[in-house]
C-alpha cells in the first residue's frame, strides 16, 4: 500500500488538470491507486441505464471521478495556505501535520 500525504475529509487545492485552482474537500481515497475523490471537482458524464427495482431513473449523470494524489495540495485550515505540512511526533507519540507557512496543525490528527 502506498503512503499519501492526503487524507478523508482533508480540505485540498487542485494544482494540475482541468480544475486547476479550485479547493474541495476529499471524499475518498484510493491509496492502492493513487487517487483521490474531490468534492464537487473533476466531474464526469455517465450514461446510466434506468432500474425500476432500485428506483433508478435512466439518463446522463454527472458524478465526481477520481483524480491522482498527485495534483492535490493539503490547504491549512487556519491560514488557507497550500505551503505543503511537516509531521511532528508528541510527547504521548501521537503525529501531527504542522503547516509550513503558519505553524497551526493541519487537519486532524494522524
Amino acid at each position: 500500500m502506498r503512503k499519501s500525504h492526503v487524507k478523508k475529509g482533508d480540505t485540498v487545492k487542485v494544482t494540475a488538470g482541468k480544475d486547476r485552482g479550485k479547493n474541495g474537500k476529499v471524499l475518498r481515497v484510493l491509496r492502492n491507486k493513487g487517487l483521490a475523490i474531490v468534492e464537487h471537482i473533476n466531474f464526469i458524464k455517465k450514461h446510466v441505464r434506468p432500474n425500476p427495482q432500485r428506483n433508478v431513473k435512466g439518463g446522463i449523470m454527472e458524478r465526481e471521478a477520481p483524480m491522482p494524489i498527485s495534483n492535490l495540495r493539503v490547504v491549512c485550515g487556519d491560514c488557507g495556505a497550500a505551503k505543503g505540512f511537516n509531521i511532528n511526533v508528541l510527547e504521548d507519540g501521537r503525529k501531527v501535520r504542522i503547516c509550513k507557512a503558519c505553524g497551526g496543525q493541519v487537519g486532524k490528527t494522524a
